[in-house]
């Protein structure tokens, strides 16, 4: 009897390991596919995930937005295989954790991706005084069930791209019918309505989205994938990819639809937009020579209706990651979406002055519009600084309107200011630092008259924003010098506070034995004087 109890324990276990291999086997094949839903639902059922299924199965959640799973599932990727890691996942990791506002972990990993020290909170107090403009947003249509993204201006009407016809089939990367191009007219609040589906002869069973118009309104860009799949430069799995078609106004029906001549079945252009001449479009491709994932180029558009070479903008807006979805403005901004420059996670939205054919370097609209989240297709109406964009944070793509404003940076008055001659910094005129016991962190009460000053100021000017700098002096070592010196400008910090001063307008940053005001680099050598001047916390001016 032992032994048919083995022999049927043997079976069970047989078959169901042959049963957790054909679940792999299918996951693998939709992960291939990019049918990620569906590729996730079968690499759950795995009972035991090796490093290859942790990766896909993180992938799926992060290609489909689903970035609390992708943070678990990367985690567990990394918790069981760090150092076999390819560097890519601690990219995607470090989105994943900059979703859920995770902002040390993320820094830890994109530091680690890209090779140089990255810090979210010093970057986003730096971008907070140097945005152009301050936007309000409001959501345009609270409906979960479609996606919605890719509006464009068309007249005093708009056109977007939405998976909301169910009659087409449906898209296995996201389980949503395919993209539609559809338009609606403008409520004076930015609100869509008479929503209905665009031309016949644009929309088809496969996707398409990103329409772009001429300005007499005779001419129309646009994306359409590719009905069949075929083997890319990039993929060794047939997958369709996107080309960029034009269509022509001809007794008042769109016709003379055709692919332009730089587009490929080895890879794809997207995202067409128009310069105000009609003379230049912009796009984003996957073609070969960029420099990285997708970039943005711009092409001309001759007289007689040919094109040129497509030109790459180059690094001051590309980068190895992903640059998409570009928007030129009239007066020649080219906003577009990025992934590969510090931002608050994923695909943040930016901005390029263009200059004598060339473009700046690329700055983020900062968080009046940007998220954790994707926030990518920006369109804006310049001269009335109002326009759309889409975002996914909350949970699917959905569009938003803005109004905007240009940023007036807080003023403090030059004679509130002095440079201080030791650290070049900016800081409070007749406000000087504060010290400490040796190897405290405890307020003094002679300090306190002078933080009191600085509170006063700050009432006075509720726009000022402060840096506390705090520091300590050679004796000990550098280590706990440094958590010392963390702990004085916490105090320092809470102090403020608790007079009344918003938390948001503070930052606190230890420096250690690291920034000393005179020459007591070593823990011997000099008086009690000298090394108490070292004991201190500075006040630096942030905007």
């Amino acid at each position: 009897m032992k032994n048919v109890y083995t022999t049927i324990l043997t079976i069970l276990i047989g078959v169901s390991a042959f049963a957790q291999n054909a679940n792999i086997k299918k996951a693998d094949k939709l992960f291939l596919q990019r049918a990620y839903m569906d590729a996730s639902d079968e690499y759950r059922k795995a009972a035991d995930k090796n490093q290859e299924i942790l990766q896909n199965l993180g992938d799926s959640y992060f290609y489909t937005n689903r970035m609390g799973n992708a943070e678990e599932t990367y985690r567990l990727l990394f918790l069981r295989h760090e150092g076999e890691v390819a560097p890519e996942y601690k990219f995607r990791f470090a989105h994943a954790l900059r979703a859920s506002g995770n902002h040390e972990e993320a820094d830890k990993y994109m530091s680690e991706y890209l090779g140089t020290k990255v810090n979210f909170e010093d970057w986003e107090n730096e971008l907070d005084s140097t945005v152009v403009h301050t936007y309000t947003t409001d959501q345009v249509m609270q409906n979960a069930a479609s996606s919605d993204f890719g509006i464009t201006f068309m007249g005093d009407r708009v056109v977007f791209a939405s998976t909301r016809n169910q009659d087409r089939p449906i898209y296995k990367w996201n389980n949503k019918p395919y993209l539609d191009l559809y338009t609606a007219d403008i409520s004076e609040e930015g609100q869509l309505s008479n929503i209905s589906l665009f031309s016949d002869e644009i929309n088809t069973d496969t996707h398409e989205s990103s329409a772009a118009f001429s300005d007499d309104g005779q001419t129309m860009y646009f994306d359409r994938t590719n009905a069949r799949r075929v083997k890319t430069l990039w993929s060794e799995v047939p997958v369709a990819t996107i080309r960029i078609y034009r269509a022509e106004m001809v007794n008042g029906e769109w016709d003379n639809i055709e692919e332009l001549p730089f587009t490929s079945d080895d890879y794809s252009t997207e995202h067409p937009t128009l310069s105000a001449d009609g003379t230049k479009l912009y796009f984003a491709s996957d073609m070969p020579g960029g420099l990285g994932s997708f970039d943005i180029y711009v092409v001309d558009v001759n007289e007689d209706g040919t094109f040129g070479e497509p030109q790459n903008l180059g690094p001051n807006v590309n980068t190895p990651e992903r640059e998409q979805f570009p928007y030129i403005s009239d007066e020649g901004v080219l906003y577009f979406a990025s992934t590969g420059r510090m931002g608050f996670g994923n695909l943040d939205l930016f901005r390029s002055e263009g200059s004598n054919g060339s473009f700046e370097e690329a700055q983020n609209l900062g968080s009046s519009v940007n998220s954790s989240s994707d926030d990518f297709a920006f369109v804006l109406k310049e001269g009335e600084d109002r326009g759309y964009f889409a975002s996914n944070r909350r949970g699917s793509d959905n569009l938003y309107a803005f109004t905007r404003e240009d940023y007036e940076k807080p003023v403090v008055p030059k004679d509130l200011r002095e440079t201080n001659v030791e650290t070049g910094r900016q800081q409070l005129r007749d406000v000087g630092n504060i010290h400490f016991d040796f190897d405290k962190a405890e307020i003094l009460p002679e300090a306190e008259e002078t933080l009191d000053k600085v509170v006063n100021i700050m009432k006075e000017y509720p726009t000022l924003e402060i840096e506390i700098g705090s520091h300590a002096d050679a004796r000990g070592p550098d280590q706990y010098n440094q958590k010392l010196s963390e702990r004085r400008a916490a105090a320092t910090l809470e102090y403020i506070v608790s007079q009344g001063i918003d938390r948001n307008r503070l930052s606190a940053q230890g420096y250690g034995e690291s920034r000393p005001l005179n020459d007591c680099t070593q823990p011997t050598g000099c008086t009690v004087e000298q090394y108490a001047r070292n004991r201190r916390s500075e006040f630096t001016i942030m905007n």
